[in-house]
C-alpha cells in the first residue's frame, strides 16, 4: 500500500481487475469510504458513497477536496439500528436505486452482509458486486487471516448471500493478507 498510496486498500489483483472493468459511464453505491472513494470518482460516471464514522467521513471529504472530487459524492448515515442491520439508514441507502440501476457496488463498510444482499436486485446485468476482507465472511480456499476456509459462510446473512450469487462469475483475489471478491452479474438474473 505504500508503493501504492492513491488506490484503494484492496488486493492489488482486485485493483487490477477493477481498473479494466469499470467504464466511465458507471453508476456507482460504495458502502464504506476511504481511498477508494476518490479512486473510484475518477473511473466512474456517478458516484455515491456512504460512511458511518463522521471522523472519517471528514478525511474523505478533505481527500477528495485535495483531489477535486465531487464532496457530495461521499454522504454520512447512521448506521444503528434495535432492529436489525437491514433497516438502518446506511444499509437503506439502496432503496433510492431501481432494480437493475447499478453498475457496480462496493462492499466494504459496515454491515456487509446485508448491504451485499441488498445489492443484488440493484445490479444491472453484466453489473459488479466487490466484497472486501471476504475471507473473514465466505469459505474459499485461501489462508489469509480470520480466513472461513472449511468453516462455512460466518451467518445466515452470508449464506443467504452465497445462494443468491451461486450462479454468477466470480474473481477471487488475495494477498495473503486480505482477501476482495467481485462477482459479475449474469445476464438473466
Amino acid at each position: 500500500m505504500r508503493r501504492h498510496p492513491d488506490e484503494p486498500w484492496w488486493t492489488r489483483y482486485a485493483n487490477r481487475h477493477l481498473e479494466g472493468l469499470l467504464r466511465s459511464s458507471d453508476t456507482c453505491l460504495e458502502w464504506g469510504s476511504g481511498r477508494s472513494t476518490v479512486w473510484l470518482a475518477s473511473r466512474v460516471g456517478q458516484l455515491r458513497s456512504v460512511e458511518h464514522d463522521p471522523d472519517w467521513y471528514e478525511r474523505v471529504r478533505a481527500l477528495l477536496a485535495e483531489r477535486g472530487g465531487d464532496l457530495n459524492s461521499v454522504q454520512l448515515l447512521d448506521a444503528a439500528s434495535d432492529n436489525g442491520p437491514h433497516t438502518t439508514p446506511y444499509v437503506r441507502v439502496i432503496d433510492e436505486f431501481a432494480e437493475g440501476e447499478l453498475d457496480v457496488c462496493i462492499v466494504d463498510g459496515e454491515h456487509r452482509a446485508a448491504c451485499a444482499v441488498a445489492a443484488v436486485p440493484k445490479l444491472t446485468a453484466g453489473g459488479l458486486l466487490v466484497v472486501d476482507d471476504v475471507n473473514w465472511f465466505l469459505d474459499h480456499p485461501t489462508h489469509a487471516p480470520r480466513s472461513r476456509f472449511g468453516k462455512g459462510p460466518l451467518d445466515d446473512g452470508w449464506r443467504q448471500f452465497e445462494s443468491l450469487v451461486a450462479d454468477w462469475r466470480c474473481v477471487w483475489t488475495t494477498d495473503g493478507t486480505i482477501d476482495t471478491a467481485i462477482w459479475i452479474k449474469p445476464g438473466n438474473s
